[in-house]
């Protein structure tokens, strides 16, 4: 995999600096991937894609500008750099901007295993062969699996190298592959869809490809024959990917553009309990081998671990540089950014610490409710916390799985939500840089026939 190596780099940024720039940072990222996607075992998708980028920001004073090229040789690169300083140049000036205070810079980072020392890119064979076999898997399960919406396997690989004009440079490398399967079930004249799917920096640790089908079949079945309900209030448990959902929204509203801009129904909150007792919710960059780990920031300071919620406590916001200066408090480390696009905010390794309930015991507690499975649609305003989203799962009744149930809507407000989770499951699975265990809410409403 061809890189831009830290000559480079750094030579661009004292080509910004001749050319009138007060401060720059420069941010290359190569890049390599292969997908192989199957549908009914015939070929859908073979996509093999390689690229280098560089991207560099300019101040001009408190005025910048952003851009990005693959025009990687250096007489291109001069004219590239001269135009980004004279667009910083014609700017506006923005007094909350500029580079991080440079003494908050790493002197050292730690190593968190995100490449796989043992596999690079799979080859497209290999790739197919584990898709059909996902695929087939599903297909064979059960004969009301009569349809697939495809499988597809895909791996890549990338290196990342920053440097700034105060000194900081830092890289890292990453693997990362995943298998997805997507059945469709088919009772009569009712189908359903379902899915599962596998994610891991490491080739070896992927959950494997027959496994990985067999859960996604059972999946769409479990979904036939849904019913309607009446509308009515009652205890609402997620499960792990529904529980990730809701977490993901809830800690929206804790980052730094959501709060400068008055769109979060945590303004103001810091310090404050919001959650139950048992709710405690992490942002960890450092998890070795985590789909979510770095280093360092997209501003280049370090990152680390940190209780966003402690035991329903909200114990910090997340912020980049830009959006603590505008707050008056210090950055988090969660700058994250794109080649070409200006730092904004985002998590890293972000889950609901696990509890001691078994799914099954919290499903037992529950006499009449639903355990979610789906949800459709964003609706959920981060200015007042209200939720309300179109939703499918399967009806509880008697602590038991009863039958499926669709074309209804879950509502209720992020912080009666959050204050309202009676029960956390143990069943904490990293399968994305986002998780939660089961969860239990202990009312919403849901709205029915």
């Amino acid at each position: 995999m061809a890189t831009v190596d830290t000559a480079l780099a750094n030579w661009a940024l004292d080509e910004a600096k001749r050319k009138g720039a007060s401060a720059a940072e420069v941010l290359c990222v190569s890049a390599e991937s292969l997908e192989a996607g199957v549908r009914m075992g015939e070929v859908e998708k073979l996509k093999s894609s390689r690229e280098r980028r560089l991207g560099l920001r300019v101040f001009c004073g408190q005025s910048s500008a952003t851009s990005s090229t693959a025009e990687l040789e250096r007489d291109s690169l001069s004219a590239f750099i001269a135009s980004t300083v004279e667009l910083a140049r014609l700017s506006a000036a923005d007094p909350w901007a500029g580079l991080p205070d440079p003494s908050l810079h790493p002197k050292s980072l730690p190593e968190l295993s995100l490449a796989d020392p043992d596999s690079g890119i799979v080859n497209a064979d290999r790739a197919l062969e584990i898709a059909r076999t996902g695929e087939n898997a599903a297909l064979k399960f059960d004969p009301r699996i009569k349809n697939s919406g495809g499988a597809e396997f895909s791996s890549g690989r990338y290196r990342v190298l920053f440097a700034n004009s105060q000194g900081f440079s830092g890289e890292y490398s990453g693997t990362s592959y995943s298998l997805v399967v997507a059945p469709i079930a088919q009772d009569g004249d009712a189908m359903q869809q379902g899915y599962w799917y596998t994610s891991n920096r490491r080739f070896g640790k992927l959950e494997d490809a027959e496994s990985v089908g067999v859960t996604s079949a059972k999946r769409a079945i479990r979904r036939l024959g849904a019913r309607k309900i009446k509308t009515t209030h009652a205890p609402v448990v997620f499960d792990p990917d529904m529980a990730a959902g809701l977490i993901r929204s809830i800690v929206g509203a804790a980052t730094g553009p959501a709060l400068y801009k008055g769109a979060s129904f945590l303004i103001g909150q810091l310090g404050k309990t919001i959650g139950a007792a048992g709710v405690t919710i992490i942002d960890d960059a450092l998890i070795p081998g985590g789909l979510g780990s770095k280093p360092f920031d997209g501003e280049g300071l370090p990152t680390s671990r940190k209780n966003v919620f402690d035991k329903g406590v909200l114990a910090t916001y997340l912020l980049d540089s830009y959006s603590a200066r505008k707050l008056g408090l210090a950055p988090t480390g969660n700058a994250a950014r794109s080649v070409g696009e200006a730092p904004s905010v985002s998590t890293t390794n972000l889950y609901l610490q696990p509890g001691s309930y078994t799914p099954a015991q919290i499903i037992g507690s529950v006499k009449q409710g639903l355990y979610l499975t789906e949800t459709i649609g964003f609706g959920v305003n981060m200015v007042t916390g209200d939720y309300s989203r179109g939703a499918g799962g399967i009806w509880i009744e008697n602590g038991e799985l009863a039958y499926p149930v669709q074309e209804i809507t879950i509502a209720g407000n992020l912080k009666d939500m959050i204050a309202g989770v009676e029960m956390i499951g143990n069943d904490l699975n990293w399968r994305s840089s986002t998780v939660a265990p089961t969860l239990k809410i202990a009312e919403m409403t849901i709205a029915g026939a």
